[in-house]
């Protein structure tokens, strides 16, 4: 018998792509292929790229750059690329990088599969249940694929289509199945997710998902990423507050405060419609932490317009957020206007509004120090431990540190003596 191709995969870009590699992942276990995490000992290397934004763009032809490499110094016999990158740009990737052995879009998982190991799955196979590329004990739950809203920076529609969103049974079935292989936390993902369903034939809404989700016996908690705020219905601040295990959280990309730069984004609703949006949630869910993300430098941004935005940042006062200069999508609206806001200018706006956040964050992390908070622990070691409280999704917010060994995957009660602008430091009790 002859040894058995070996492939690696990379993941880039967003947790949506990260779901679609942990389904290809799943869908290569059923084969006889054997899996490395080890590029270097990888016979065919897979790379599920992103496209959104310059810097992304950038790591992505990198990271394929460095893997044709491993064609001459290495094992690698097949570079195999898929992802957003791909879907929008399969010529220039093939003319510029002639090492890629083969280019397929982000949902071809059968044919890819079909590729590498030479057996034909066709259409009607189940999907393979993903395998996951996160600790076990949460996941990424994709509710939706695409977006309608046509925002004036964004090229997602142009790369993935418009909204499809999946039935509520599919994407219930698939949590129920995490949950019986360890999953403790859900993390509800899509372009928007409170537009979640509209798309339908039979029309749901994610307020009825959410009360399905809840139902669902071994789920410790569930967090909503991307909601657009002029899609938040009162019905589904209403759901988020009646479901026991929805986190107090939420992701809610904002954009920006100024009107006039919310209409040259056209993002659907000014900033008197955002801060009703906000002061709903607040009054609903009393404890909720807001994470938002803001882009500067926008095509047309004025000194006035930052101004405003720096003063609702100042008042609204975000538990989280992160900060983007503009780049330019190709395709875009917002590609036909000038670029007329320098990029020394972008990245100054940027520095302060993090600026400002790092005060805030200080301050609401201070007001945590003698209480105890229900902790999902990441990470263990021998003495110390790191996990999150409800208000923190992995990866992108805060982190609390536990001063003892404690089981991945497991939720603990920890009194928090200690704090610092993103890090919580506590005992447990």
């Amino acid at each position: 018998m002859g040894t058995k191709k070996k492939i690696n995969i990379i993941s880039l870009g967003c947790a949506k792509n990260l779901v679609d590699s942990e389904i290809l992942l799943g869908g290569l276990k059923k084969t006889n292929l054997a899996l490395t995490k080890d590029p270097e000992d990888a016979d065919c290397i897979v790379i599920n790229t992103c496209g959104f934004l310059d810097i992304a763009r950038e790591e992505s032809v990198e990271t394929i750059l460095q893997a044709a490499e491993l064609k001459k110094t290495a094992n690698l016999s097949e570079l195999v690329v898929m992802g957003c990158l791909s879907e929008r740009y399969p010529q220039q990737l093939s003319e510029e990088i002639p090492e890629i052995d083969k280019i397929f879009g982000s949902n071809d998982h059968r044919q890819i599969v079909s590729f590498l190991s030479g057996q034909d799955y066709k259409r009607d196979d189940p999907l393979f249940f993903r395998s996951l590329m996160t600790p076990k004990h949460y996941a990424y739950l994709k509710i939706a694929e695409g977006c309608d809203n046509g925002c004036s920076f964004c090229s997602i529609p142009i790369m993935r289509g418009l909204q499809k969103s999946r039935s509520i049974s599919s994407i219930v079935a698939e949590a129920e199945k995490l949950a019986s292989n360890g999953t403790k936390e859900l993390l509800i993902i899509a372009q928007d997710s409170t537009s979640y369903g509209w798309d339908l034939k039979d029309k749901v809404y994610l307020s009825d998902l959410i009360n399905q989700l809840n139902k669902i016996k071994d789920i410790g908690w569930i967090r909503i990423h991307y909601a657009h705020p002029a899609h938040l219905s009162d019905g589904i601040i209403k759901s988020m507050a009646n479901a026991e295990k929805v986190c107090n959280y939420l992701d809610m990309p904002v954009q920006h405060a100024s009107d006039n730069m919310l209409n040259k984004m056209r993002r659907g609703l000014g900033k008197k419609g955002i801060v009703k949006k906000i002061n709903s949630l607040r009054e609903c869910i009393p404890n909720i932490a807001l994470r938002t993300t803001l882009i500067v430098g926008h095509p047309g941004e004025t000194n006035h317009d930052f101004k405003l935005l720096k003063e609702f940042v100042e008042d609204i006062q975000f538990d989280r957020l992160g900060v983007f200069t503009y780049s330019e999508e190709d395709g875009t609206l917002a590609a036909k206007y000038d670029d007329d806001v320098p990029r020394e200018i972008k990245d100054k706006r940027k520095n302060m509004i993090l600026d400002i956040q790092n005060d805030i964050s200080l301050e609401k992390n201070q007001l945590f120090v003698g209480k105890t908070l229900k902790v999902l622990v990441d990470k263990s070691g021998s003495n110390i431990s790191v996990g999150r409280s409800e208000y923190d999704s992995p990866d992108i917010d805060n982190i609390v540190h536990i001063k003892s060994s404690v089981e991945v995957g497991s939720f603990v009660n920890v009194k928090i003596e200690k704090a610092n602008e993103y890090e919580l430091i506590g005992k447990l009790v």
